[in-house]
């Protein structure tokens, strides 16, 4: 392969030619970026359940029709196979063709949602014998419930976009925490680097605004219980943040080596450069204090682009009191005294925690950052946090000269991984 399509290390560039997403503020990039760069929120009440008792009653839903009865499941699925068709189009694939390449999905845990499972155990009560959880089981073998199967499958949303989008191979599901969609294409680009294949088709999807989704993460005391008004509750890195708001999402990428992109003739929206990840066993939902795991996916995605400083991040951003604070100072460790220099703003500021598929939305919004020159604004910075002093681009969007983007995804139970998307200018030089 000639040394223009090859890194520093004599891997493949990878190459981005295709990208989609679906978030609370709109259904593809376009929607998705002018309500980003004009600072608007896609948080409201939640209306698809009620929400009685609990403390937090918002959130970033994506809109069905009313008449379409609510699945985690299906909703999962239809916001993926959405970012994908995107994608494929704006690479100039034709759907229906096979891609000629493999699939990595991030999907959520496959769990029955509350309907469901109210259902289910009103139809194994009025079987005769055994315990609940056996009456339970046996209502599940029935015709009337073999429909549900798919959503207990951990597989089962890979394998019906494998089936709808013809790639080649088993699909991999991917499911690392709030890490996944990052990890899915990291998962993409490592195979291209490889030389396993040419191009790869990569995506995270996640519909978890259900009862059983509050109720986990309220127990946890992760979510913001600032309702009123819905637009204000997310606010990464300001001092009176008090949590995240949960959010629905898909986005989409098409992975392909820059030889066989340039061959083709395919549109380069930037390079993944850099990947880096680390975990850690501390504790099921905080992170290391000392921030080893967090500061070693950073320093090995930066590392591993061959960058020193970046000209903006994307950052994982959540507004919870513990994450924004151990991601200022893992950025601090990595970045030095040029963080101080670096704009670091938070997409979830306007469209909350997207979970399983952050870390691929946030690559698409940082991929339309690289292409525009406009930062992102972190909306609702009222009050700075004097222990975190960054440049979150507070309130507005900004121009800017951008080459390099590192993009960090952070996961519950110590998950941590980090891309870099650079220009293709910024890579041949």
């Amino acid at each position: 392969m000639a040394s223009q399509y090859l890194d520093r290390k004599s891997r493949p560039l990878v190459a981005v030619t295709g990208m989609g997403v679906v978030t609370s503020l709109g259904r593809g990039k376009e929607e998705n970026w002018l309500g980003l760069a004009s600072g608007s929120s896609g948080i409201r009440p939640i209306t698809r359940f009620p929400t009685d008792g609990f403390k937090t009653t918002i959130a970033g839903t994506i809109e069905t029709p009313e008449t379409q009865p609510y699945s985690a499941y299906e909703l999962a699925s239809e916001i993926a196979e959405d970012a994908i068709t995107e994608a494929l189009q704006q690479a100039r694939l034709e759907i229906g063709r096979p891609f000629a390449g493999p699939l990595y999905i991030a999907t959520p845990p496959s769990e029955f949602e509350w309907p469901l499972l109210s259902d289910l155990y009103r139809h194994g009560s009025s079987i005769q014998s055994g315990s609940a959880y056996e009456r339970m089981l046996a209502a599940a073998r029935t015709g009337q419930f073999e429909a549900y199967a798919r959503h207990l499958e951990f597989a089962s949303i890979a394998s019906r976009l494998q089936e709808r989008f013809a790639t080649i191979g088993e699909p991999i599901s991917i499911c690392t925490a709030c890490a996944s969609g990052a990890t899915a294409i990291q998962m993409g680009v490592e195979a291209i680097r490889r030389g396993e294949t040419q191009m790869a088709l990569c995506a995270a999807t996640d519909a978890t605004v259900h009862p059983e989704g509050l109720v986990r993460f309220s127990l946890l005391s992760a979510l913001s219980t600032k309702n009123d008004p819905p637009s204000k509750a997310s606010k990464p890195f300001s001092r009176n943040r008090d949590g995240f708001v949960i959010a629905e999402g898909a986005g989409a990428l098409v992975l392909e080596s820059l030889a066989s992109a340039q061959a083709r003739g395919a549109q380069i929206l930037g390079l993944v450069t850099g990947c880096g990840e680390k975990a850690d066993d501390y504790h099921r939902t905080r992170s290391k204090p000392d921030g080893t795991a967090i500061i070693g996916a950073i320093r090995g995605a930066m590392e591993d682009a061959g960058l020193d400083t970046v000209d903006y991040v994307n950052a994982h951003g959540t507004s919870t009191p513990e994450n924004d604070k151990m991601e200022y100072f893992s950025l601090r460790a990595v970045l030095g005294e040029s963080l101080e220099r670096t704009p670091v703003s938070s997409n979830k500021s306007m469209i909350g925690h997207t979970l399983i598929a952050a870390g691929a939305v946030e690559a698409v919004f940082s991929l339309l950052t690289l292409a525009t020159g406009v930062l992102p604004p972190t909306i609702n910075y009222d009050e700075p946090d004097p222990e975190l002093p960054l440049d979150v681009v507070a309130h507005k969007a900004r121009p800017a000269r951008v080459n390099s983007i590192l993009s960090n995804s952070f996961g519950f139970g110590g998950q941590n991984a980090c891309l870099v998307f650079s220009s293709l200018k910024e890579a041949m030089s």
